[in-house]
């Protein structure tokens, strides 16, 4: 009997079930659910609706039933830092604060106050943002902490609810800034600066544990199919590295999504001075690798241009628009902390042109090219800094992810940086969490041919640097440098 993989793979936006098989040396994917996913402002922060993703898992599950499929394996991956608290009942202490809340703003200097910057990144690797879970908790209400038996990041505490057993994966336990890199455990000092103690968090497991079926009751209430759950690579960045080709020599690669996660994967951690000034992040992989990467803010920007369009756009019609435009008219820095959460995306992208006496963007098609462009600016200048960290030059660069799809993007990128551009899968976090759970199982015996396994099954296209246009865009690019 064809086993059957089942990917619950959650973003800040939405998420999905994704059904696989290997069927003819090929991974089939199909979609068999997708609902959309947010944070609202609810008791004077903005939070994630941790129910209403438990109930689109079960919904997914119970189609899948319906679909003929009687037994599965399942994983679950979702965005990293943000937590649950459980009391010792099991029970929610309150909705999980989103990410992008307020609270956290100038907790990074608060804490880096009592313990230095320098100090915290020998310990763990991992690059200063300020939402960062170490500073979430740092400003946690403590007499919620003090009620709290258990922290559970988010994936982790979906499982718990699915399973009834809780675990910590590693990769997304990395993002928190609290685990210590060279010992692989929880920091002692570093949870006594936020008020919390590692016997607060479930045992630390690897990406590819067996976590246990499905409770009997959920079975029989929603009519589900019979489901072992699989502790995949619980980060949905980690997920994607694993679903990522891997086409090249040297390569790096680009997870172009709400975020643009850039970076490599090591075997070995770099946290020495060059990685600490640039602020790149030793987040922990699978299989014993690490995910050498820097966080850009990335199709955040475009996703709220098109909502505030009233979605009178595709994401692909904003992309075409946008090749109608001359690029790289103004200079805008896309990780400014006022793009993170604003009211209103494109007034504060204009307001910033004006601040910095620059052509403002109006129409649809010159808002998405300011930000295509300026991401593509970015992308080579951290693909260039990547160089200089690792005393190696990265020949070619592989983007999966949603941003995939923009060719415009791709395009760019390659002539900026001088690299060739493998473009696709664009559902590799999906496929990443699916090829964990196919070498658990012993259908694929490990990552490298799950890689080959990816390069045989889905379209990748290839983008070339235009040597014809070089001249140009390398102006652009040496003033973005001197600016930067």
């Amino acid at each position: 009997m064809t086993k059957v993989f089942v990917a619950v793979d959650i973003g800040a936006s939405s998420g999905r079930l994704m059904l696989a098989k290997l069927e003819n040396n090929q991974l089939q994917l199909q979609e068999v659910h997708r609902f959309k996913n947010g944070f609202t402002y609810s008791q004077g922060h903005d939070r994630w609706n941790i129910d209403n993703l438990i109930n689109e898992i079960l919904i997914g599950l119970k189609k899948i039933k319906q679909a003929g499929y009687d037994q599965v394996t399942l994983g679950i991956d979702t965005w990293a830092v943000d937590y649950v608290l459980v009391d010792k009942k099991g029970n929610r202490l309150q909705d999980p604060v989103a990410y992008r809340d307020a609270r956290t703003q100038g907790s990074i200097k608060k804490l880096t106050s009592q313990l230095s910057k320098e100090y915290i990144y020998k310990k763990t690797g991992i690059q200063f943002l300020d939402f960062n879970t170490l500073y979430q908790l740092y400003v946690e209400d403590k007499n919620l902490l003090a009620r709290t038996d258990k922290i559970m990041m988010i994936p982790d505490y979906l499982g718990y609810i699915l399973t009834g057993k809780a675990v910590t994966e590693v990769t997304n336990a990395s993002t928190t800034q609290m685990l210590s890199l060279r010992e692989g455990l929880f920091d002692d000092h570093l949870l006594e600066k936020v008020n919390v103690k590692s016997s607060q968090f479930p045992k630390l497991v690897e990406a590819g544990t067996i976590l246990g079926q499905i409770k009997e009751s959920l079975v029989e209430q929603y009519n589900l199919p019979a489901t072992e759950v699989i502790t995949v690579a619980t980060h949905d960045t980690a997920s994607a590295v694993v679903g990522t080709p891997g086409l090249g020599q040297r390569w790096a690669y680009l997870s172009s999504g709400t975020w643009s996660l850039i970076g490599t994967e090591l075997n070995v951690p770099e946290n020495g001075k060059q990685a600490f000034e640039q602020n790149y992040t030793n987040e922990w992989g699978a299989y014993g690798t690490y995910r050498f990467l820097k966080n850009i803010m990335g199709l955040w920007i475009i996703q709220n241009i098109k909502h505030e369009l009233d979605d009178r756009y595709s994401f692909a019609e904003l992309a075409e628009l946008a090749g109608q435009e001359v690029p790289f008219q103004q200079l805008i820095n896309v990780n400014d902390e006022r793009f993170q959460n604003p009211k209103n995306m494109i007034k504060e992208l204009q307001a910033y042109c004006r601040e910095t006496r620059q052509k403002v963007p109006q129409t649809p098609g010159e808002l998405a090219m300011a930000v295509y462009a300026n991401l593509a600016l970015y992308y080579a200048n951290e693909l260039e800094v990547l160089d200089h960290i690792l005393n190696y030059r990265i020949d070619t660069l592989n983007i999966v992810g949603g941003g995939s799809n923009v060719t415009l993007l791709n395009q760019l990128t390659a002539t900026l940086s001088d690299v060739d551009v493998y473009a696709g899968p664009s559902k590799a976090t999906a496929i990443g969490n699916i090829i964990v759970q196919m070498i658990t199982k012993g259908e694929i015996l490990n990552v490298y041919l799950g890689r080959q396994l990816i390069a045989n099954s889905f379209p990748i296209k290839k983008f070339v640097p235009q040597k014809d246009q070089s001249t140009q865009v390398l102006k652009h690019y040496q003033r973005f440098i001197a600016e930067h």
